[in-house]
């Protein structure tokens, strides 16, 4: 059985790196290293900003910085998925509603 995902890797991808957390906290544009330790310790979650400077700090996806919720994230919105191919305009598809479904398939296949 695999191993469950942690929910984000920064304090690895800082670790590869060489980089303190105060080091980090700078490039962030933070003034300290708390901030960055709470991100490291999931107890709080990244904006949108923060996360894609992770990426450009570390060089790396933020899918794969943050697998573990990126995971959580992705199941979540699959099941969404699901649930919507069962509304009304889904069920005899014609023109447009074929291309939303398809498309809607491929968000549950993930």
């Amino acid at each position: 059985m695999a191993s469950p995902q942690l929910k984000n890797y920064l304090r690895s991808n800082r670790k590869r790196l060489g980089l303190s957390q105060k080091d980090v906290a700078f490039l962030l544009g933070a003034r300290g290293g708390a901030k960055v330790c709470r991100y490291e310790r999931f107890s709080r979650e990244p904006s949108l900003e923060t996360a894609l400077a992770f990426e450009v700090i570390f060089q790396k996806p933020a899918s794969e910085l943050f697998a573990g919720l990126y995971k959580e994230v992705e199941q979540r919105v699959s099941a969404r998925a699901k649930v919507l191919t069962y509304r009304k305009d889904f069920q005899n598809p014609q023109g447009r509603s074929t291309r939303k479904l398809e498309a809607i398939k491929a968000i549950m296949s993930r």
